[in-house]
């Protein structure tokens, strides 16, 4: 699972589609995170060796620079998280979980979102 700053980071990083980690930081900035630069590159450097963002080389200033570029992991996010609920309660559990989420009104599945940062 993702921690609050790497899913900010890929959320930044989803509504760019791709950049580099300057451009990445400037997007967390205008979301209001204060984070330092060198965070982003770390940050983004362990995603892109978990998998979860993809990256190019491109020449840069006489060096190279990364641009990274963001990678659908919706789908295996989820699938690996709901391995870790039923390892956490069981399949009784997250049945129950489950209803419980359809019942929850639009208000509060708002509210849930932003405790959430998503």
């Amino acid at each position: 699972m993702l921690g609050t700053l790497e899913r900010q980071v890929v959320a930044a990083l989803k509504s760019l589609g791709s950049g580099t980690t300057r451009e990445i930081l400037e997007e967390l900035h205008r979301r209001e995170v204060n984070v330092a630069y060198t965070t982003v590159g770390t940050i983004l450097a362990r995603l892109h060796r978990k998998g979860l963002v993809n990256r190019r080389q491109e020449p840069y200033r006489g060096a190279d620079r990364y641009v990274y570029a963001y990678k659908d992991i919706e789908a295996t996010y989820i699938d690996s998280m709901l391995q870790a609920l039923v390892a956490a309660f069981g399949e009784r559990g997250v049945v129950h979980l489950a209803e419980r989420i359809d019942d929850i009104s639009p208000a509060d599945l708002r509210r849930l979102r932003e405790r959430l940062k998503v």
